[in-house]
């Protein structure tokens, strides 16, 4: 599989702090982090932050390891189970202690008619979406800067027809309709960050999320990456369907963020279950048999992926076993030991797609670099430079200190 999008080859002149060339001398290239995103669910930072758990101190070490990129929950009836009592504080120090760490973060999400605040209930529609519109711009406003990635809407293909429970969303997405209520959410989020990234989510790949996604841009939607949930607890897409999805949706030209992805590392969800938070069970155990599957079905998607230029970043929902219905789906054990999977993508990211190199520079101080495109340091004799490689000038400079 092609992945030389993924690089880069730049000429640089090195030079020392007094601004002269390091003329024939070896510099050491070494990647310190990837422009593409790999991502995970970052929900097992907030309870390390907040208390300093040891068990969670251990989680998010390994997390550390091979991710760059975290999502983090602002499911709206969790974050403000009150109204006007949100839950900032916790997520906020969540969000820089992991920024901190060099990871981007993303917030999951504005708007979603599930785990939505009941106390919205008490209002009218044009109430409801006054107060959506003011939790948006709250939310975006208030975290700019530290998170600049935002889920914007979630799951609008079955938004106006969701019949389990009544709630606020999907009486004003009934109302105003699909393409209206993308057109509200969106706009508040980008007047709020014009400069966030502003993603449409969702778990239906069918021809209707098609649909909606054209009825989007043709309104002026403006959607920065297109969100595709893979959530396959009845078994891996493949690689047919997974080239026929990305096929698809590749007609819009727009970067796609492949946002919750999990691969089953045990007994698969019996294949009649529609919805998959209706499959309840008492446990559901990770197997030798499902590791080794788990491990090659994520092998050979991530390597799909990371292939296709349009894919800008992957993200994982479970970083460990159990965290959602109970799946064996994360990458560590219950007992938070390494599985197969952790082990196998770790290499990817950090090995095989990773760049760590020592040039020669020329008498004037040059070396061509090819490397992944990303952030690098710079090493020689002691001193150091920051540099990040990616698209654009063919030339660079770096000015080691």
């Amino acid at each position: 599989m092609d992945i030389s999008h993924r690089k880069v080859n730049k000429r640089i002149q090195f030079k020392d702090a007094s601004g002269r060339a390091l003329a024939s001398v070896p510099v050491r290239v070494r990647q310190i982090n990837h422009e593409f995103l790999f991502g995970c669910g970052g929900f097992d930072f907030i309870p390390y932050v907040m208390k300093g758990e040891d068990r969670y101190k251990k989680i998010t070490e390994s997390f550390l390891e091979i991710f760059n990129y975290a999502t983090l929950p602002f499911y709206w009836g969790n974050y403000e189970p009150e109204e006007g009592k949100p839950n900032k504080e916790v997520l906020m120090k969540t969000a820089k202690y992991l920024k901190d760490k060099g990871v981007k973060v993303k917030g999951h999400p504005l708007c979603w008619h599930t785990v939505c605040a009941d106390w919205l209930m008490k209002y009218d529609n044009a109430t409801i979406l006054k107060k959506q519109l003011e939790r948006i711009d709250r939310e975006v406003t208030g975290f700019k800067g530290v998170i600049d990635m935002w889920d914007v809407i979630n799951e609008v293909v079955i938004m106006p027809v969701f019949d389990k429970y009544d709630n606020a969303i999907t009486r004003i997405c009934k109302e105003k309709g699909r393409v209206a209520l993308i057109r509200e959410v969106f706009a508040r989020a980008h007047e709020s960050n014009p400069d966030a990234v502003l993603l449409l989510n969702d778990f239906n790949t069918s021809v209707n999320y098609e649909i909606l996604i054209d009825g989007c841009l043709n309104a002026g939607v403006p959607i920065s990456a297109i969100g595709i949930q893979s959530h396959q607890h009845q078994g891996y897409w493949g690689k047919e369907k997974l080239l026929e999805v990305l096929d698809r949706f590749s007609q819009f030209k727009l970067p796609i963020h492949f946002t919750e992805n999990t691969l089953i590392s045990g007994e698969l969800m019996p294949p009649h279950i529609v919805d998959l938070n209706d499959w309840q069970v008492e446990e559901w155990p990770s197997t030798p048999e499902g590791e080794e599957r788990q491990k090659n079905e994520i092998e050979e998607m991530y390597r799909i992926l990371f292939s296709h230029p349009l894919i800008e970043a992957i993200t994982t929902w479970d970083f460990r076993d159990g965290a959602w219905l109970k799946a064996p789906s994360g990458y560590l054990r219950l007992d938070d030991s390494r599985k197969p999977s952790f082990e196998m993508l770790k290499k990817l990211v950090k090995e095989e797609w990773w760049t760590d190199i020592t040039v020669m520079t020329d008498q004037e101080g040059y070396a061509s670099v090819e490397g992944f495109k990303g952030d690098y340091i710079i090493e020689y004799e002691g001193a150091s430079a920051d540099i990040t490689l990616t698209d654009g000038d063919t030339n660079a400079v770096a000015t080691l200190n």
